[in-house]
Formats: C-alpha cells, sequence, structure tokens
C-alpha cells in the first residue's frame, strides 16, 4: 500500500526553499518516492482561498518507506535548512485505492 506526503508550503526564502527542495527530492528519490504534483491554488471551490502558496504531494511506496525516509539522518539534517526557507503543514495518508 503506497504513502503519500502532502505538504502546503509558505516560501520565507526563495533561494533556501529551492535549495531545500531539491535536496529533499534527490533524498526521496533514493527511498523510491515519485513526485506528483506541485503547485499553486488559483482558488477556492469551497470554503476560504488556500492560506499557503504551494501544495506539493510526493508518492512513497510505502508508509514504512517514507517513515525511514523522514527518520533518516540525512533528512534529519535538511530539517533546518526547510525551517528557515518555508512554513509547512505536512500530512501523511496510507493509499487504499
Amino acid at each position: 500500500m503506497s504513502a503519500l506526503f502532502i505538504s502546503r508550503v509558505t516560501i520565507k526564502d526563495p533561494a533556501k526553499f529551492q535549495d531545500y527542495l531539491q535536496r529533499s527530492k534527490d533524498l526521496a528519490s533514493l527511498h523510491g518516492a515519485q513526485l506528483l504534483a506541485s503547485g499553486k491554488a488559483p482558488r477556492a471551490l469551497s470554503g476560504s482561498p488556500a492560506p499557503h502558496q504551494l501544495a506539493v504531494i510526493v508518492r512513497f511506496p510505502g508508509m514504512e518507506v517514507l517513515d525511514a525516509w523522514h527518520a533518516s539522518e540525512a533528512y534529519q539534517a535538511l530539517i533546518p535548512l526547510r525551517e528557515e526557507a518555508s512554513d509547512q503543514e505536512i500530512t501523511v495518508y496510507e493509499v487504499t485505492a
């Protein structure tokens, strides 16, 4: 069963965010991750407009792989850069269908 990593991002430092994005993408690909989508929300179909600037959706082969990637020493070392570069709300989902 695959797992989705969904992040809603508000960028604080564009240059640092690009560095974080590339480094985390390279690392995630080593864990079999695939970027499914990255984009801005131009409007809301229901409710309030999104307060964030960007949404990123990444599929991992499974929750255990996603957890291993997130807990890895290499990714943990990127967290300070992520926090300097952006504010993120990150949620993970197990894909059942």
